[in-house]
C-alpha cells in the first residue's frame, strides 16, 4: 500500500486554500494541517510566558521547547501545547491582534518549519498557507498553487462577512486584497509564489466540491507515476 501523501495547498489570500484543506483532509481520512492555528498557537503561549513579540531570537528558542500537535476531532481540529489543550484559547482577540508580529519575525518562521515538517513527516496530511510548496514542504507528494481572480476573492470574503454579520464594503476589500497579494509577493522571508513543480488551479468558477475534485485528479496521477 502507498505510503499516504504529503499534500501542499498555497496561494494568495482568500484563493479558498483552508475550506478545501479542511474539506479534502475530511474526505480522505488525513490530518489538516493548519499552519495559521500553529502561529497562534505560538503567540498565546508568548503572551502567556511574557516574551517579546518581536524578539526572534527569544521566541525561537521558546518553540523548541513546546510540544504542539494539532489532532482531528469531528468537531475540528483541536490543538494542544503539551498536555494542554489552546483550541479556544488561540482565537482569542488578544492573539488575533498580535500573531501578526511574531509571524513576521525570521527566526520564528524558520523555527517552526521545522516543526510543520515534523507534523507532516508521516504523510496523510494536507497543509496550506503561502509558502508551503517552496519552502516548508518542498519534496511535498503534490503541490497545488490555488488562485482566484482578486474580484471573485473580494466577493467571496464579502458574502462571509455579511453571512456572519460584519461590516463589509466590496471595494474596499478588492483594494485590500490586492494589496495583500503584493505583500505577501514581495516580503523577504519566504515569499508567496508558485514552486516551479506545483500544479496551477484557478478556482474562479468552481465550487468546492469542483476544486476537491480536481485535486483528487491530480493525486490519481501522483499515485500512478
Amino acid at each position: 500500500m502507498m505510503k499516504p501523501l504529503q499534500i501542499a495547498l498555497d496561494g494568495p489570500a482568500g484563493a479558498g486554500k483552508s475550506t478545501i484543506a479542511k474539506t479534502l483532509a475530511k474526505k480522505l481520512g488525513y490530518v489538516y494541517i493548519d499552519t495559521g492555528a500553529i502561529y497562534r498557537a505560538v503567540t498565546y503561549r508568548a503572551l502567556k510566558e511574557g516574551i517579546g513579540l518581536e524578539d526572534g531570537p527569544a521566541l525561537a528558542a521558546m518553540i523548541h521547547h513546546m510540544d504542539l500537535r494539532l489532532v482531528p476531532s469531528e468537531s475540528g481540529q483541536r490543538v494542544f501545547d503539551g498536555v494542554a489543550e489552546v483550541t479556544d484559547e488561540i482565537r482569542s482577540s488578544e492573539v488575533t491582534n498580535n500573531v501578526s508580529f511574531v509571524a513576521r519575525q525570521a527566526e520564528v518562521r524558520d523555527a517552526l518549519m521545522d516543526l510543520q515538517r515534523d507534523l507532516a513527516r508521516e504523510g496523510g496530511i494536507v497543509m496550506d498557507g503561502r509558502d508551503i510548496g517552496t519552502h516548508v514542504l518542498p519534496s511535498a507528494d503534490l503541490k497545488v498553487f490555488m488562485t482566484a481572480t482578486v474580484e471573485e476573492r473580494a466577493r467571496r470574503r464579502h458574502e462571509e462577512n455579511v453571512a456572519k454579520g460584519i461590516p463589509s464594503n466590496f471595494e474596499q476589500l478588492k483594494e485590500e486584497i490586492a494589496l495583500r497579494d503584493k505583500r505577501d509577493s514581495e516580503r523577504v522571508v519566504a515569499p508567496l509564489r508558485q514552486a516551479d513543480d506545483a500544479h496551477f488551479l484557478d478556482t474562479t468558477d468552481l465550487s468546492i466540491d469542483g476544486v476537491v475534485m480536481a485535486i483528487e485528479q491530480l493525486m490519481k496521477q501522483v499515485i500512478n507515476r
